[in-house]
């Protein structure tokens, strides 16, 4: 499970601690525990729905704009999610933020196989204490130089043989620009 969003942080976390269903590894990365104010998440909630349901409307033909992806093989998921997502559903997942309340238990196992990426140069970087207390078996490298999204733009293709390594080998990848 790869999350790149603080909204998807919270509600990667709903999935993580309510399933049954296994996550052998968990990638968040960058600004994902930003922590984004309920206020400000009532004003995006209508953006985001519309967003979503454009790729229905579209029949998948807003991915690239959204998502900076073009990607054929993915788009059935995307418009299936936009056909079945209801403003109402939406709205009170979205309701629920990281900045009200305490971050959710993880198995001790399941932080194990988390890893918590960081950039160094970016505003959120100032959270990573916040999150290696609430998860101390879990994993903080550091991009070094890097901020959100940064290291995925620049080498795509590097960061999903990154996230390979993990999944392959359950460690971080011996990469110059990575602190831990």
């Amino acid at each position: 499970m790869v999350v790149a969003s603080s909204i998807g942080a919270d509600l990667a976390m709903a999935f993580l601690t309510q399933t049954k269903l296994p996550v052998e590894y968990a990638f968040f990365d960058g600004e994902q525990f930003a922590q984004i104010g309920k206020g400000t998440r009532r004003i995006m909630t209508l953006f985001l729905y519309f967003a979503i349901k454009s790729l229905y409307w579209s029949k998948g033909g807003t991915l690239k704009k959204i998502l900076w992806c073009d990607d054929d093989s993915i788009k059935s998921h995307f418009i299936d999610a936009g056909k079945n997502l209801t403003y109402t559903n939406l709205r009170r997942q979205i309701s629920d933020s990281l900045e009200d309340k305490h971050f959710p238990p993880l198995s001790k196992e399941l932080q194990k196989h988390t890893y918590f990426e960081f950039g160094s140069i970016e505003d959120h970087f100032k959270y990573r204490q916040a999150v290696m207390e609430a998860y101390p078996c879990g994993h903080y490298p550091v991009f070094e130089g890097y901020d959100h999204m940064q290291y995925q733009i620049r080498d795509p293709k590097g960061f999903a043989e990154m996230l390979a390594h993990i999944a392959e080998r359950d460690c971080m990848p011996e990469l110059p620009f990575i602190r831990k």
